[in-house]
């Protein structure tokens, strides 16, 4: 993958005498010498390539050309031995395309050298926060530290300045997304060969990541939501803790991580393996939009756009089976959007209201949740914009009811 293009787009983005910071983040610390699983800034990630904690990059525009600095942790024979091989700068030079590495313990001062010898007016961080009560991210402590330091450069978002770089995807990730989303497949076809009355939803979910992890997916692109019953109405279900009942429907939505690009897929089965008359009635409604949905995706429409699609389609099919009274009653039954972008993040990095472009990945996620009947369905795809419509990066995991319970039998 050429991280150095990823830069190059966003040098032609910025202003002369800019300087960008970006920190891969540290370890939280979670209790005693506990810390939890280090996951990296997505923005530095995006520039370099590079999963590796205590790391940064530094770069500086000037009007005659741009400065790269990548900063990486000496490697220490005695860490080594007890939390394994750290990266060479040789590594990162491989995998970054940047040609000046050095150690973490020079950074401050190349920042204060550009500061004292550089007309610098303004530095981009990472400034994102997601709410208000959020502690605050590590990029963040670091731009509020600079700007205490250099109040006389503006701060700016380097979130904001990578949107429309990161919405569309090129070739080498779009690879990776395919290979998670394949992955996934694989995943879920254990699950269905596996899947029985009686088992909890917490076996469910081992299966998928077991098979997942050794297909070579190091992580789970957000935490398995396997929902059985009434569970499966809950749109962000984690606990997996009931037990799948005969009778009732498994909601899974769950996806891997490869090259560090997500999936994001939702199928919905029978336990039993057959579906009920009702649950079908429901299931061929939720197709019915989800297949709408992919048919209208293409570049110049919003995802407001699709949503508004997969309202009109549910909420007439909800009033042909006598749930709601009008079409603009579909909220009791369907309470979230249609469609996010897929990237680096599960919900990636898109601005409200932008259109599609070719090169986009979006969810296609219709759903009902009948609390009353205790059926919770959702059929989500992965979709991948091209230049006159979409392709489903997911059209071989199975989705056609005939098709789940001939291979569920």
């Amino acid at each position: 993958m050429s991280f150095k293009e990823h830069r190059e787009k966003l040098y032609g983005t910025l202003e002369e005498n800019t300087l960008v910071i970006a920190y891969a983040g540290v370890p939280l610390h979670a209790n005693e010498d506990d810390y939890h699983d280090f996951i990296v800034n997505s923005q530095y990630f995006y520039l370099t390539g590079v999963m590796r904690e205590n790391t940064a990059f530094l770069a500086y525009k000037s009007a005659e050309k741009t400065t790269e600095m990548l900063f990486i942790e000496e490697p220490d024979p005695n860490s080594e031995r007890w939390t394994g091989k750290m990266p060479t700068k040789e590594e990162v030079k491989s995998i970054s395309g940047i040609e000046d590495v050095r150690y973490t313990d020079s950074m401050e001062s190349a920042i204060g050298m550009f500061m004292s010898r550089y007309r610098v007016e303004r530095a981009y961080f990472d400034m994102y926060r997601c709410g208000m009560s959020d502690l605050p991210d590590y990029n963040l402590v670091m731009a509020e530290r600079f700007s205490k330091a250099y109040p006389f450069a503006a701060l700016k978002d380097l979130h904001t300045a990578c949107v429309a770089l990161r919405e569309q995807k090129d070739a080498d990730e779009i690879e990776c997304i395919r290979k998670a989303v394949d992955i996934t497949r694989q995943g879920l076809e254990f699950v269905m060969k596996n899947l029985k009355p009686g088992m909890m939803e917490y076996q469910v979910q081992a299966d998928f990541e077991y098979a997942c992890r050794r297909l070579g997916a190091k992580r789970q692109s957000f935490p398995t939501i396997a929902g059985s019953g009434v569970n499966g109405c809950m749109m962000h279900y984690v606990t997996n803790h009931c037990e799948a009942k005969d009778g009732s429907l498994i909601l899974l939505d769950l996806g891997v991580k490869y090259g560090n690009y997500c999936s994001d897929i939702t199928r919905t089965y029978p336990v039993n393996g057959k579906f009920s008359p009702r649950q079908r009635e429901f299931y061929e409604l939720v197709l019915k939009a989800n297949k709408a949905v992919a048919e209208a995706a293409r570049p110049g429409v919003t995802t407001k756009d699709l949503n508004d699609i997969a309202r009109r389609v549910l909420g007439e099919g909800l009033v042909a089976m006598g749930k709601i009274g009008d079409v603009s009653e579909v909220g009791k039954y369907y309470m979230h959007g249609v469609s996010h972008a897929i990237g680096i993040d599960v919900h990636d990095i898109s601005i409200a209201g932008d259109v599609l472009k070719p090169g986009w990945v979006i969810s296609n996620e219709p759903g009902l949740y009948i609390d009353e009947e205790q059926i919770g369905i959702r059929i989500e795809d992965d979709l991948l914009i091209t230049e006159d419509g979409c392709e489903v990066l997911s059209k071989d995991i199975i989705k056609d009811p005939d098709a789940i319970e001939r291979f569920m039998a």
